[in-house]
């Protein structure tokens, strides 16, 4: 499999499961149909266009439309399959946070890959990847009233940022860039699973009187 073929995969997945994530959500909170799709798009598209945007390069799906279809694809499938575990106590939250996981796995190798694929400082690359992973998420719960994963205790940004770095320091080093990709984002994933499964969390300040 060449590296842009393995890197166009990695990103239509990212692109599908961010948006599965928010069709999820928009079963949750009792959208219509439309409203899964929208909220789908935007997580699933919003941190690649953030990416674009700071990269200062034309946004990816402007030109490429099938990502679109792929957003929507995903925000109904995650909208009309919550109705496969309606009444499972737990089972939305539950395929909400892992679909993210996923997400946000692929896309901060995907977004640090395209830092460096316009010559961007490697300190630029790591944070475009962390952007690509995150955005999308805090749009997401922003535009549906919840309080972000991103800015809750859990780990969840710093698994992007180990994931992101982790493909840097791998292509720096003379890695072959589809052996980094999928490390990195295994990497990335192992940790936010970690974080899932045992509640790892970083020590909040608590509340202050």
């Amino acid at each position: 499999m060449s590296v842009a073929l393995l890197f166009s995969i990695l990103d239509y997945a990212g692109v599908f499961m961010f948006a599965l994530s928010g069709g999820i959500i928009a079963a949750r909170k009792a959208l219509d149909p439309f409203g899964a799709v929208i909220v789908g798009a935007v997580t699933g598209m919003g941190g690649g266009t953030l990416r674009d945007l700071i990269l200062d390069r034309p946004v990816y799906w402007v030109g490429e439309v099938e990502y679109l279809a792929i957003a929507a694809l995903g925000g109904l499938a995650g909208y009309y399959g919550s109705v496969l575990v309606k009444g499972e106590k737990g089972a939305r939250q539950r395929a909400l946070i892992w679909a993210d996981a996923v997400g946000l796995s692929v896309f901060c190798v995907i977004g640090a890959q395209a830092g460096l694929a316009v010559g961007a400082h490697w300190v630029i690359a790591i944070l475009t990847g962390v952007m690509s992973a995150a955005f999308g998420g805090l749009i997401r719960d922003i535009i549906v009233n919840d309080v972000p994963l991103i800015l809750r205790e859990e780990i969840y940004a710093l698994a992007a940022l180990a994931g992101a770095a982790a493909y840097v320091a791998a292509v720096s080093l003379g890695l072959e860039a589809g052996v980094a990709a999928v490390g990195a984002a295994l990497l990335a994933f192992a940790i936010r699973a970690a974080a899932i499964r045992f509640g790892w969390s970083l020590p909040p300040i608590g509340k202050l009187d």
